[in-house]
């Protein structure tokens, strides 16, 4: 049985990362621009709806919060 050096293996998985790599199609200045806008934009979308459901959230349990501590002091 040959053990097969771990090295050599690592080497040769990133010999084709790197060739894989290079056949990809990569996007120009202007592209690369309107993506990272798209994501931006996205970004915010999604901070804003977190930030909504986690005040709509926050306002829930603190009304079920009162409601239980009114019914259990009466």
């Amino acid at each position: 049985m040959k053990i097969k050096n771990p090295l050599r293996q690592v080497g040769i998985f990133f010999g084709e990362t790197v060739s894989e790599l290079k056949k990809a199609s990569w996007p120009n200045q202007k592209e690369m621009r309107h993506y990272v806008g798209i994501v931006l934009v996205g970004m915010a979308i999604l901070g804003v709806y977190v930030a909504i459901v986690d005040f709509a959230l926050l306002h829930v349990v603190e009304l079920c919060s009162d409601w239980v501590r009114g019914s259990l002091g009466q």
